[in-house]
């Protein structure tokens, strides 16, 4: 089994979240600040897996030495770089994360929730509780619970198929036409998050996350199993999060109509 397979027989999971009904309802302001409070848990667990992934393939304890393979190594240290230290729309050295929770009061989406969750938590061995007995929807909760279970396997091909499959490809597209819609320069930090977001993922970070799991598995069709496996439940994951989402926004509009 190759990528080339994978990427074959996940293909109707993709389309399934690629035509997903949640992105009909986002048509407002209203409806990103939705999406965005149940959203965020998902960029901050993606700075996890990425982490995770920077802990298994490079160099992270004293005294140092050396790696079994560069190429994964400088994969991961360059988004790392570009993730956790990037530059905001003003200049300023931020995370993605940071820079999502900035956007979010920009819209005026609340950021308490997560902050709050963020504050519980103080290893990895309590993350799973700390999900468990959080104020969080289950969707939400399934979702988290399945990235950290992975990044426990400590099995780098496992972390690299939950880190590489299921993005939100079609969101940044849907977001941009409503920010356009609100008015130029209504959104910047939004609108930037954005657009950094499709100019990285897109150009740099998917087509290399790809090279990663092919050098993680080799020939190994135990490892290329397991990442096939990982992948459909990350997908499978993905969708049950966006319908969570769909349901939420629907449930806020009748609410407000």
């Amino acid at each position: 089994m190759k990528i080339e397979e994978i990427e074959i027989i996940l293909q109707p999971l993709r389309e399934e979240l690629r035509n997903h009904a949640l992105y009909k309802e986002l048509k407002s302001v209203s409806d990103i600040q939705v999406f965005m409070e149940n959203h965020v848990y998902a960029v901050w667990d993606f700075m996890s897996l990425l982490k995770a992934l920077q802990v298994n393939l490079t160099c992270t304890t004293l005294p140092w030495k050396p790696v079994k393979n560069t190429n994964t190594a400088r994969f991961i240290n360059e988004i790392v770089l570009e993730e956790e230290t990037d530059v905001n729309e003003l200049g300023v050295l931020k995370s993605h994360y940071e820079m999502y929770l900035d956007a979010m009061v920009e819209v005026g989406a609340d950021t308490n929730k997560i902050t709050d969750f963020l504050n519980g938590i103080h290893s990895l061995d309590t993350v799973l509780s700390a999900i468990e007995n959080a104020d969080l929807n289950d969707a939400v909760k399934s979702f988290l619970n399945f990235t950290f279970e992975t990044i426990q396997t400590q099995e780098p091909h496992k972390i690299a198929a939950a880190f590489t499959f299921g993005r939100e490809d079609l969101i940044p597209d849907m977001f941009l036409k409503i920010v356009e819609q609100a008015g130029e320069d209504a959104y910047p930090k939004l609108e930037y998050y954005l657009r950094r977001h499709i100019e990285l993922d897109g150009d740099e970070h998917g087509p290399l996350a790809l090279k990663m799991i092919q050098e993680l598995c080799g020939d190994s069709e135990a490892k290329w199993h397991e990442v096939l496996e990982c992948s459909e439940k990350a997908l499978k994951e993905r969708i049950n999060l966006w319908s969570h989402i769909e349901a939420s926004i629907r449930q806020t509009s009748e609410v407000s109509g």
